[in-house]
């Protein structure tokens, strides 16, 4: 989970990658997802999964469960 460091701007993103160094570079390069161009970003939560199917399944979870986000957003403070 990613939390936006820009001023003035209180965003999250959730996705999963294969390489956290090469996707948080792209994010804060402007080339990663759309909703996440034009924003700096930072790492606050990340979980390791031995299939993609099951970082997926975790990913689509926490994109949905709003009270889990702002827990991991209020942990990393």
């Amino acid at each position: 989970m990613l939390k936006s460091i820009s001023p003035g701007i209180n965003k999250t993103y959730v996705g999963y990658t294969n390489n956290l160094d090469n996707r948080l570079h792209k994010h804060n390069s402007n080339k990663g997802a759309k909703s996440t161009k034009g924003y700096k970003w930072l790492l606050i939560y990340s979980k390791k999964f031995k299939s993609k199917n099951e970082a997926m399944s975790f990913e689509y979870k926490l994109k949905k469960n709003k009270k889990m986000r702002k827990k991991i957003l209020e942990n990393s403070n």
